[in-house]
This record gives structure tokens, sequence and C-alpha cells, in this order.
């Protein structure tokens, strides 16, 4: 129904703004990366999710577009409201929750306020898949900043090895170190499976 508003700022906190479009101000939740991304300037403009209940209709901003498609994903996992996606998207970026997602990375989603690990393994089942085409990446290119891992359990599981069996040991060799290039970590972790 509303899916941007374009006004000048009237108040800015870290967990709501105003903004006043021709003499209406409009009350918006907005996450701590939204705060962090919006400026002093006195126009302002921010994609918006609203959401209906029966006893109130809430406005959520958003600086960017893809937090609010990451925000819109999490909305609809059975258990994630919107002050828990808010608060997920206050605690880790979208690239970060997107990137958590799509590596299955269960601990990154079950660090964020509210969330358990039945949640976190929820919200990776029902999300993996519209991530990664929304966002038409494959989960190598998605890989959060640890590539020599994702690259070296990518080799093992094509040489026949269960994922789960050589992510442990592959997590144990990089927790040694982590300078290791891709090559050295699977001939390591060929030593141990």
């Amino acid at each position: 129904m509303i899916t941007h508003i374009r006004g000048k700022l009237v108040e800015k906190n870290p967990t709501e703004v105003v903004i006043d479009c021709n003499g209406v101000g409009y009350f918006l939740n907005i996450s701590l990366h939204t705060f962090s991304l919006i400026g002093n300037d006195e126009l302002l403009q921010l994609y918006t999710h609203l959401q209906v209940k029966e006893d109130s209709h809430t406005l959520y901003g958003f600086v960017e577009k893809a937090e609010r498609d990451i925000f819109r994903l999490l909305l609809s996992v059975s258990g994630i409201g919107a002050s828990i996606a808010r608060t997920m998207l206050s605690s880790l970026n979208p690239k970060q929750v997107k990137d958590a997602i799509a590596l299955a990375d269960v601990s990154t989603i079950q660090s964020v306020k509210g969330i358990g690990a039945k949640t976190a393994q929820r919200v990776i089942l029902d999300l993996k898949d519209k991530v990664l085409k929304l966002h038409e990446v494959d989960e190598v290119s998605v890989v959060s900043g640890n590539t020599t891992k994702e690259e070296s359990l990518s080799a093992l599981e094509t040489l026949g090895f269960n994922r789960k069996i050589a992510q442990k040991v592959v997590e144990k060799i990089l927790t040694l170190d982590q300078s290791l290039t891709v090559e050295n970590v699977i001939k390591q972790a060929l030593k141990k499976l």
C-alpha cells in the first residue's frame, strides 16, 4: 500500500524516525542499520513496509530496498514477527543476514536476541532458496568472508566426504591457522578424514 515515503526529517532516534510529508508526520520504526545510514539531511526517502493488524497499522522504514526485502522474507517465517525481524536487522546488516541464511549458519542467526536454535533452523530452511534466488547468486559467491572454508568444504564434498564431518575437520584446522590456503586446508583435512 505505502511503498516509500519522501519528506522532511523531523525526528531521528535509533529505533524510529518521524518524516513530515506535506504537513502529515509519519512515524516509522527503523533498524539500527537504517539509523546508521540516515544522515542529518533534511530531505529523506525511506522504503516502507506497512504492517496491518486488528489493533494497529505500523510503518517500518528502510534506507535500502535490500533491507526491506530481507525484512519481508523474515516476516514470512513462522515464529518471526516484526520486532524480531527488526532486531535481527539491527544486530546484523542485510548482507550478514543473507549470508548466514545462504550458508546455513545457525549460530549467527541464533546470536540474535529472541531467536532460538529451532527458529534459526526454520529461518534457514524456509528462506535459503528464496535468498539465493532473490539475490541471484550461488552459494559459493555468497560467502561472508571465509572463502577458504567454503572452497575447502566444496572440494572435500566433491571428493565424496560427508559435508558435516568435513566441516568439523576444516573448522578445527582453520581455528589453528586462518592464513592457510585452500590447498593446504584440503591436504590437512585429507590426513584427518
